[in-house]
């Protein structure tokens, strides 16, 4: 059964792939025209990928994440210096 959950979920998904394989492009590109293109659907792209999430969350379809704490930010800061 298809329930909504599953629909948000899945739309989610599939645009986060979306964007994933249009970077991927985007990198390869050879073309300046086809770049921009490209730039511009990914972009696209994410502001509707943004809204899903934001309908995911309210609905409590997706749960993020925990925000990091101070500590691991500073981890991650002190590694890549």
């Amino acid at each position: 059964i298809m329930t909504e959950k599953i629909c948000v979920n899945d739309v989610l998904s599939t645009l986060n792939s979306m964007i994933t394989m249009i970077n991927y492009s985007i990198q390869q590109a050879n073309n300046k025209t086809f770049r921009d293109e490209l730039i511009a659907s990914r972009n696209t792209l994410e502001d509707i990928q943004w809204q899903v999430y934001l309908l995911a969350k309210q609905k409590q379809y997706y749960v993020p994440a925990a925000p990091a704490g101070a500590a691991d930010i500073e981890q991650v800061k002190n590694s890549i210096n």
